[in-house]
Order: structure tokens, then C-alpha cells, then sequence
């Protein structure tokens, strides 16, 4: 709409130029219409219900376009196909030399030191800190379990007061969009570091060009590197002040323990890419591999590896399962849910108990995993079987005729971490449909689970998430009920729940005690719930919403209690807003 309005206003009216959109969604691309009709401007602009990889001149487009705009940026830049994408468009569908908008794209990284990154990959010399006997990463297999060699998204504003700065940002690559980009490249860099400290991460960002004359930029780049670095980075036209929930900064971790480093060392930096992603080396020891990870290594987000490295979630978890296990000599025990970390403890605590891993995100991935890890446990793979059927499917004769004693979960599922905190009660639905195996006395952990919640000041996720109507002169109100707006909402209309983790939300402010709302009893069948509580604010401020979370009950006697709730720590994970 803001092509054909400039098409308009630059003279060139019906019959001399036109505006042609590409959209593959198909839900996506009626919304697309809906907000054209909304603004008068059906008529104006084609939309084909394709990618721009798949027009052809002649066909969709009556000659090639002179300008290109678009955005298909993700927090890495590339991940979203722009390079592929720029070379069909500069092969096909472009004159030569076109304008495009933007210009030009160029990533920056800086040498961070972090103790709260370095254990979100470094499971093995955490767990080793741990002392509990119990080895997910035995010696010799440090990357058995780990974080996938990639960039992570991750708003790393709020690692303000976890990182130290090592060196001065510097640039790594450029992508001109005026031109056909290259699908790989490689560059070495050579920096600096400014103090004595251990490298654990690069964080990296981008800067966009918007014209060619250099005097409109956009700019990703963490407050505290715009605050604290001496480089001239570009003015941008936001303003560098708005928290962005769509694209964040990326975090690679340097393997292993990270990487030693001194002030005014000359470290050595070898950065590539591909058509999707973009990699590092550092002094040239980290070992870059696209192939595909061995059978038996699993790769887990990074709160995730944090969580198992962490001394007090491991111990409540260890500590449960002893208590639960007391008094039983040979044991039959299902894992119900995707937790490898629960398997290991169960067959190490009771080498002589029988355990039925459901791993139904893991499979035989998972009993790989196990079967790599047992010598190091002291566990006997003779006595761990994955069962790949579902919990419905399940009968005795899968059993040997020997009755369920010990159900346990995480709840974790693989492959589901941004699931809404009572999804996880999938846990309880599959202990249900195994109620029929289960011994008279078997005993079900977690044991039960709270629902809490907590009121909120949460201005930044609310900007971002806050109904829209004007946008640059357009009308987009009818976006609102699809896109789940908050905000500005009909009657008695209510907002969407959202999974996010509430410490990468911006700025927030707690202003109620937590409540407990509702408990869900694992002992008996699923059923249906009912809660509820009256607020009492404790301090002033603008309520936006609940963050709303699950505490799971690891014992009968509540005494071990694993919370998920809101805070700027990994092992409280996420709550909903």
C-alpha cells in the first residue's frame, strides 16, 4: 500500500506503473485483501498467492520490476530465505541495477563474557559442579547432549547485568539487496579484546539501510552495546529506544568452556554463511559441521540445557524420585513425557526397577541417547525398553503382565517449549489413559499441579501486542481479531493467552502477590477444573495482564515444589500474559 501510494504521488497513475505483492500463506493473503478493500485500494495492487520464486515475466508480471521491496529479515537476517529469495529476484524478475528498499544489511557481533550464557550450553562442566552422581554428558561425550550450532534469538537487553563486554563491536557481513547476492562467504576478523575475561558468547545483530542515500537506518542492536560502545554506529529512525518483540538479537556459543582471552589480545575470528545461516570460529578451535548430529545426540533449546545443569532443579528432581522409590525393590516405572533427564535418574537411583520410556517426541532418538549414556549411570540398557505406542494403546501383555508402580514427568515435551503452561497438563491425560496398568499403590510425579498467577505491568509486550488501526495512514483494524490483538477490545471481548518468557518481555513490573487459582490433582483421573481468586494489588502501575504459570508438586508431602513462574532465570521458564 505505501508503493502504490508512492507510485500515485510520483505520477504514476492507472496505466503507468503498477504494484504487484507476493503472499504464500493463503490465510495471510485474504487478510491481505480484506485490509485492501478496507482502504480503497483493491484495484491498485495484484497479489498472487505465491512466492517470488515462482513468477514468471511474461505470466504474472507483464515486464521485470524496477523496484524491490521487502521484508523477509528474521533476527538472524538470513533464516527467512533472503538470500535465495534476492538471487531469483535479481535473476528473473528485476532490470538491471534496480532500486531496492532497503539498500543495504550488515551484521555486527561483539566478545561477551556470561555465566548465565555459559550454562545454557555448557551441560557438562555444570553437571559436573552438581555432584550428584548422575552424568547426561559423561566424560568423553561433552556434546551427546546439547544446543544446536546455530544463532539463537534472544532479547538481550535483559542480560544487561549477566555479561561483561570483551571487545568493541565489530562488522561482519554486508548484503546489498541492490545487487545478487553470494550464497557463501567467508571472512576473517581480527579482534581486539578490551579486558581480561573469558569469551563464553558473540551476541549479533543487524542494521538496515533503508535508502541509498545512507540517511535512513533500523537497527537491532542491544541498549547496552549503543550505550557503552565508542564505534559509530548509524542514527537510526526508531529512535533506538522501542523494545521489539519480533525481532531480537542472536546469541552463538563458543564451545565447550568458551575461550580465555586478555586485554589487548588479538583474537581470531572466522565468520561464514550459507544460504540460510551464518556461523563462527574462534581462534579457529571451534568445529563447524553442517552434517547431521550422530543417532544418539540430542539437541534441546537452551533454557532447557540450563535446566539440567542446574544444581537445585536436578536435586528436587533426584530427590522426589528416591523418596517415591523407597521401599521398592524391582519396580516397574513409565516416563511419560520427552524427559531423558528423568530416565537417567530412575535407572541409576534403582538398577534393578524395569523402565518404559514413552519419549513420544524423542523415540528412538531418546533410547539411543540412553543406551550411549548407561555405563557412565551404572544402569543395565537390559531393563529400559521406549515403547512406541500411545498410552491409549498400551495393555498388559506390552507390560509382561506387570503392574505400573511409578509414573513420572517433567512435564517436558520435545519439540513443544512455547506450549501455554496448562498444555503441559498433557502429563495427567496420558497418566488417565494408563490408569488401567497402574498398581493399587502406584504413585504419580508431579503428584499435582497449581495453577498461579500473578498481575502485571508489562508495557513493552503491550505495545507490541495492542490492537492497531492507523499505521503510516492505513487502516488496519481489521487485522485485530485475527492477528489476536489486546487492547481496545470490544464488549466483553477478552485477549489471548500467550506463551512468552516473561523475563525477555521488556520492562516489568510485578503489582500483586502470586495467587494460587486452581490445583490439579495427578492422583486421580483428569477432570474437569474450576477457579477462582480475588486481586489485591500491592503496588502502583498499570495492570496489562496475569502472567500465569504452573507450579508442579513433586511429592505428597509438597514439600518439593519445581516452579515455572516469571523471572529473570532460566528456571522459572515462562508464564502467559
Amino acid at each position: 500500500m505505501m508503493a502504490a501510494r508512492a507510485l500515485a504521488a510520483a505520477g504514476g497513475g492507472e496505466g503507468r506503473g503498477s504494484v504487484s505483492a507476493c503472499e504464500a500463506y493463503l490465510p495471510m493473503a485474504k487478510l491481505t485483501r480484506r485490509v485492501f478493500r478496507a482502504n480503497g485500494m483493491e484495484n491498485k495492487i495484484k497479489v498472487f498467492l505465491k512466492r517470488s520464486d515462482e513468477l514468471r515475466v511474461g505470466v504474472e508480471l507483464d515486464s521485470r520490476a524496477d523496484i524491490l521491496v521487502s521484508e523477509i529479515l528474521d533476527s538472524e537476517l538470513l533464516g527467512e530465505g533472503l538470500i535465495p529469495t534476492l538471487q531469483h529476484a535479481h535473476d528473473m524478475l528485476l532490470v538491471k541495477n534496480p532500486k531496492t528498499v532497503p539498500y543495504r544489511a550488515t551484521t555486527y557481533g561483539v566478545l561477551v563474557e556470561s555465566t548465565f550464557l555459559w550454562k545454557m550450553h555448557d551441560l557438562h562442566s555444570n553437571e559436573a559442579n552438581t555432584e550428584d552422581g548422575v552424568w547426561l554428558t559423561p566424560d568423553g561425550t561433552q556434546n551427546i547432549l546439547s544446543v544446536k550450532l546455530q544463532q539463537h534469538a534472544m532479547q538481550c537487553d535483559a542480560l544487561a547485568d549477566e555479561i561483561r563486554l570483551l571487545s568493541e563491536p565489530f562488522k561482519v557481513f554486508e548484503f546489498d539487496f541492490w545487487k545478487r547476492p553470494d550464497s557463501h562467504r567467508e571472512t576473517k576478523i581480527e579482534i581486539k579484546a578490551t579486558a581480561d575475561g573469558h569469551a563464553h558468547a558473540i551476541i549479533s545483530w543487524w542494521v538496515l539501510q533503508l535508502d541509498s542515500a545512507g540517511s535512513i537506518f533500523y537497527s537491532t542492536a542491544p541498549r547496552w552495546v549503543r550505550q557503552s560502545s565508542g564505534v559509530d554506529l548509524p542514527q537510526c529512525a526508531n529512535g533506538m529506544k522501542d523494545w521489539c518483540d519480533h525481532w531480537k538479537q542472536c546469541v552463538w556459543f563458543i564451545q565447550g568452556t568458551g575461550a580465555p582471552a586478555m586485554k589487548d589480545q588479538i583474537l581470531a575470528l572466522r565468520a561464514s554463511h550459507d544460504q540460510t545461516i551464518i556461523s563462527y570460529q574462534l581462534n579457529m578451535n571451534d568445529e563447524i559441521s553442517s552434517r547431521s548430529p550422530k543417532s544418539d545426540h540430542l539437541t534441546l533449546l537452551p533454557e532447557r540445557i540450563a535446566l539440567y545443569g542446574d544444581k537445585a532443579w536436578r536435586s528436587a528432581l533426584i530427590g522426589a524420585v528416591r523418596n517415591a522409590m523407597s521401599g521398592r525393590s524391582s519396580p516397574t516405572c513409565i516416563v511419560a513425557d520427552d524427559s531423558v533427564l528423568l530416565a537417567v535418574i530412575v535407572s541409576s537411583l534403582l538398577p534393578s526397577s524395569k523402565v518404559i520410556t514413552m519419549f513420544p517426541g524423542l523415540r528412538d532418538k531418546g533410547f539411543n541417547y540412553l543406551r550411549a549414556v548407561a555405563d557412565a549411570n551404572k544402569f543395565s540398557m537390559d531393563r529400559i525398553e521406549v515403547i512406541g505406542k500411545k498410552a491409549s494403546s498400551l495393555t498388559m501383555n506390552d507390560l509382561k503382565d506387570e503392574k505400573i508402580n511409578l509414573v513420572v514427568g517433567e512435564p517436558f515435551y520435545h519439540g513443544s517449549e512455547g506450549m501455554l503452561p496448562w498444555q503441559n497438563l498433557r502429563f495427567w491425560n496420558e497418566r488417565t489413559l494408563l490408569d488401567p496398568l497402574l498398581s493399587e499403590d502406584a504413585f504419580i510425579m508431579p503428584c499435582k499441579g497449581i495453577l498461579r498467577l500473578c498481575a502485571m505491568s508489562l508495557p513493552d509486550l503491550w505495545r507490541s501486542r495492542c490492537s492497531l488501526k492507523d499505521v503510516e495512514g492505513f487502516d488496519h483494524s481489521v487485522v485485530n481479531d485475527t492477528f489476536g490483538a489486546c487492547g481496545d477490545l470490544s464488549g466483553e471481548q477478552q485477549g489471548p493467552c500467550l506463551p512468552y518468557y516473561v523475563w525477555q518481555c521488556g520492562y516489568t513490573k510485578k503489582l500483586s502477590l502470586v495467587y494460587s487459582l486452581m490445583d490439579f490433582n495427578f492422583s486421580e483421573p483428569i477432570h474437569s477444573c474450576f477457579g477462582k481468586t480475588k486481586i489485591k494489588f500491592a503496588h502502583d502501575g498499570i495492570c496489562h495482564g496475569f502472567a500465569v504459570w504452573i507450579d508442579w508438586v513433586l511429592d505428597e508431602k509438597n514439600s518439593i515444589v519445581i516452579s515455572t513462574g516469571p523471572g529473570k532465570d532460566y528456571a522459572r521458564p515462562y508464564g502467559t500474559v
